[in-house]
């Protein structure tokens, strides 16, 4: 799509505006695409901008903010070129969440706090980028993140019931929520349920009547116009209200001193599962367009759209999958089509808020609902049920600390999940004998294999893992547990070193108390392959292992070859 050779300009600014760079090198013949794409963005992104800024806490016009300037930081820092930033569901439950506490029912303290946070999560994220801390995004396993956006999901769900039935839910906590939902049902408005129904109904139908418009925006359109002609306001549906038109007014944001730690710690979650939902969406995006991204660029991409959301009065953004798909499917080629939404948008703000002020507040939980509902992945939970029940069994728990302790609370338990997960994996690796399989080349694992059979006087041993401080002493015990299981008959020891990618200084240590071990035994310790990699490094630290004793080969067979050959006692010829 970009042209194979950067121009001059391009190049000079590639390294730190990537997208720019793009924009530079822009080809004429993709913009009647990237047009149509991004006036198509703009349809979606304004019923639900309104939409998530209700659900975040704030101003319906506070959602705009959100979806015009930091769509125009994307476009010139990020590479992926059809990625659409902008509000999101589980972000704006994670700020609402995180802001709530804080702010003490006041709106003015309440509003800047939400772009604070905005700011810090943007800082924290271009900061991810100068510390190579793009990898994050595959920390937090899929599993792990299933669980914690069905958690959001039901949170959101919850959240808007009372919208949609025309009471106000005082509870912070979901169980707490739901016990107050079902005690204040007598208290239902029947005009404000009825417009929840209505638009849930136009929703449903919308793609089959009207294709070639965002149901969303149609929703929206319809309810408005039901609550205008009907004045449903003058009896009790609330409405959005005026909106202030004109573009943010930039500013920077200012809290408290001494609040400013909470908040730094929301951040730090904040920018943790934004940047790892929308590695997900560009990723996926990139694959089905033929190109890559550069995560650790997308890091700081992220951090410089919430910095600039937070200097245009708003709210975190992170990558909008339905956006995106929106973009894609109507033919975006590159980051213009960003620009164009972000334009699109502006002009509403300028010409176009009038209209938005008949829109009523139910119609908005009813997007939301509908937008809760698509983060539910009951489809994985299943996969993964057949697949590992332990990692099924994440997914639920962190669903549950949604649940019980909030969505911040959660994050927090969702990482320390991943690092216990983590932690078991690499301290407690795969220990494996090995033995031939008839038919098979090459040494594979007896237990794996019932019919391999091992070689008399050899234990070929595989530690799938590094051998360093955590996990070095795991090493000795199953190396000389599988010696002692051996019996009288052994005479060497064969280490596949080909999956320990590496050996620390504790891990030297240990190699040596087993060395000096399996001496005492008669028995002889092997390394195969890499070894020459570990001695020349022991050997800068000033250790010389040739001179343990230790014997090196290149591979498993040149060792086994070695020993059949050797004439030691045991060693027994292969047929």
């Amino acid at each position: 799509m970009n042209p194979a050779s950067p121009t001059p300009a391009a190049r000079r600014v590639e390294r730190f505006a990537p997208g720019l760079a793009a924009l530079l090198d822009y080809r004429r013949s993709d913009l009647r695409y990237d047009v149509v794409a991004g006036v198509s963005v703009a349809a979606v992104a304004l019923p639900v901008g309104v939409a998530y800024a209700q659900l975040a806490g704030l101003p319906p016009v506070h959602g705009l903010y959100a979806s015009i300037l930091p769509l125009v930081a994307y476009a010139v820092f990020g590479t992926s070129r059809q990625l659409i930033v902008g509000p999101d569901a589980a972000t704006c439950a994670l700020v609402a969440a995180s802001v709530a506490p804080l702010a003490g029912g006041d709106p003015e303290r309440y509003l800047a706090y939400s772009v604070m946070l905005a700011l810090l999560a943007g800082v924290l994220s271009v900061a991810g980028m100068f510390l190579r801390l793009g990898g994050l995004a595959d920390f937090l396993s899929k599993p792990i993140l299933v669980g914690f956006l069905n958690g959001v999901s039901l949170s959101i769900l919850l959240g808007q019931a009372g919208k949609i039935l025309g009471f106000s839910v005082e509870s912070g906590r979901i169980v707490p929520r739901v016990m107050e939902i079902l005690r204040k049902l007598p208290e239902t408005h029947g005009p404000t349920l009825a417009v929840g129904l209505a638009t849930f109904a136009v929703l449903a139908v919308a793609p089959r009547l009207l294709p070639a418009f965002p149901r969303n925006l149609v929703a929206m359109a319809a309810a408005g116009g039901i609550v205008a002609a009907l004045g449903l306001e003058a009896k009790g549906v609330a409405v959005l209200g005026r909106i202030p038109a004109g573009l943010p007014r930039l500013a920077f944001p200012s809290v408290p001193v001494e609040h400013l730690p909470p908040l730094l710690g929301a951040a730090a979650g904040l920018a943790l599962v934004t940047f790892t939902s929308m590695m997900l969406t560009a990723r996926s995006f990139a694959s089905k367009n033929g190109y890559e991204i550069d995560t650790d660029r997308e890091f700081a991409a992220l951090g410089a759209a919430n910095i600039a959301a937070a200097f245009s009065q708003s709210f975190a953004v992170s990558g909008a999958d339905s956006r995106t798909a929106v973009s894609d499917a109507a033919g975006g080629r590159t980051q213009l089509a960003g620009l164009v939404a972000a334009a699109t948008l502006g002009g509403v703000l300028l010409f176009l808020t009038r209209p938005l002020y008949f829109i009523p507040v139910a119609a908005l939980g009813a997007v939301l609902v509908l937008a809760s509902l698509s983060l539910v992945d009951l489809r994985t939970l299943r996969t993964l049920w057949r697949l590992d029940r332990v990692e099924c069994f994440f997914s639920v728990l962190v669903t549950l600390g949604v649940v019980a302790v909030g969505a911040i609370n959660a994050i927090l338990f969702a990482v320390a999940l991943a690092v216990l997960r983590f932690v078991r994996f690499v301290s407690r690796p795969v220990v494996e004998i090995l033995g031939r399989v008839e038919g098979q080349p090459g040494f594979h694992s007896v237990e794996r294999h019932p019919g391999a059979t091992t070689i008399p006087g050899v234990l070929l041993f595989r530690f799938n893992g590094p051998v360093v401080f955590f996990n070095a002493p795991h090493f000795k015990r199953e190396l000389l547990a599988a010696v002692e299981a051996q019996g009288p008959g052994l005479r060497r020891v064969v280490v596949d070193m080909a999956p320990i990618p590496l050996v620390d200084s504790t891990g030297l240590f240990v190699l040596r108390e087993v060395v000096d071990a399996l001496a005492s035994r008669g028995v002889r310790f092997a390394s195969a392959g890499r070894m020459k990699e570990w001695a020349d490094r022991a050997k800068r630290w000033g250790y010389d292992i040739p001179s343990w004793g230790v014997l090196a080969f290149p591979t498993l067979e040149s060792a086994v070859n070695d020993f059949v050959s050797s004439g030691e006692p045991g060693a027994v010829p292969e047929d």
